[in-house]
């Protein structure tokens, strides 16, 4: 079910960061409303951190509050809304599959404006995944490859040079090349847009791709949960005093597994690896919504592999 944008006010140059995930989000109100509202979530806690002062960051960060509360109350009964534990499965979910596809096609040479825009929007949207707390060592790594990725091929393209398919120097490579924020929106985003095929220079954010179903964002994940979801914090109206508006992690009841949890066929399995097991297992069941078979069975064998040998595939 999509969702209209919110019409709101124009993003002032001192919060043109910001402008970025607000684009992002427009592109997936008709895609994935809950990923929306997690990256306006973002959009609002980064504005509030550069502007809450002027006139034209707090008409811009007054219309997100309300777009927030209102969200909120229209989707109570939506589970990846009102747990952070829902709600950071999904958006990690919409990574993992934009990023499978963008890591695909450069493995396969196949570079172009799309690979560089789906590689770039991952990065983006790992960056939203900073809402739920610390990124994992996965996305942390992925933000820091898809952004360079995105920078590289770019620049590749507009120099008129052939870019080098993966990591630069093998699997282990490239991780590394760590590309701020400002200089990764540089690249794709302001410059050499008719070089890469554009019709004119493309608007921060950009909008995205068409993807395949087993790189588009899927559908919610079967999270279940016998704990009552938690309530996602009042965003406030008045803005005098404006608190970092942030859902409360601690306020999940997240079941506890043991260090050392030993499963039936005695394989010692750390917290880490069980949550990764599930996600592998909550990913598979999204892939199903789309009837994505291929990706389904990929992640429930990485799911078994892991807990019959404690290993990851």
């Amino acid at each position: 079910m999509s969702s209209p944008s919110p019409n709101l006010p124009p993003c002032p140059p001192q919060l043109k960061t910001v402008q970025h995930y607000l684009k992002i989000a427009n592109d997936y109100d008709k895609r994935e409303p809950v990923v929306a509202y997690w990256v306006r979530l973002y959009a609002l806690q980064t504005a509030l951190k550069l502007d809450r002062k002027s006139a034209e960051a707090r008409a811009l960060l007054t219309a997100l509050m309300d777009y927030l509360e209102t969200f909120k109350k229209t989707h109570a009964d939506n589970e990846a809304v009102t747990s952070d534990v829902a709600g950071q499965a999904l958006v990690e979910n919409v990574v993992h599959r934009l990023f499978s596809w963008a890591d695909n096609e450069d493995r396969n040479e196949r570079f172009n404006k799309n690979v560089v825009k789906v590689f770039y929007s991952a990065g983006l949207l790992c960056d939203v995944c900073e809402v739920f707390g610390e990124l994992t060592e996965e996305v942390a790594s992925q933000r820091k490859y898809a952004k360079w990725k995105a920078t590289y091929i770019h620049n590749c393209l507009k120099n008129g040079e052939k870019p080098i398919p993966g990591p630069m120097g093998g699997d282990d490579e490239g991780l590394g090349e760590d590309v701020g924020g400002e200089e990764a929106q540089g690249a794709v985003g302001h410059s050499g847009g008719a070089d890469l095929g554009w019709s004119h220079p493309p608007q921060p954010g950009m909008s995205l791709p068409s993807v395949p179903s087993s790189a588009s964002a899927g559908g919610l994940p079967d999270v279940s949960s016998s704990t009552p979801p938690p309530s996602v914090p009042s965003v406030p109206h008045s803005l005098p005093q404006m608190p970092r508006v942030q859902p409360t992690p601690d306020a999940v009841n997240v079941p506890h597994v043991p260090v050392g949890h030993t499963t039936s066929t005695g394989v010692k399995l750390s917290p880490s690896d069980m949550n990764k097991a599930q996600k592998y297992c909550k990913w598979a069941v999204s892939a199903l919504d789309y009837e994505d078979s291929k990706t389904a069975i990929d992640n429930l064998q990485k799911a078994l592999s892991l807990l019959k040998t404690g290993k990851d595939s």
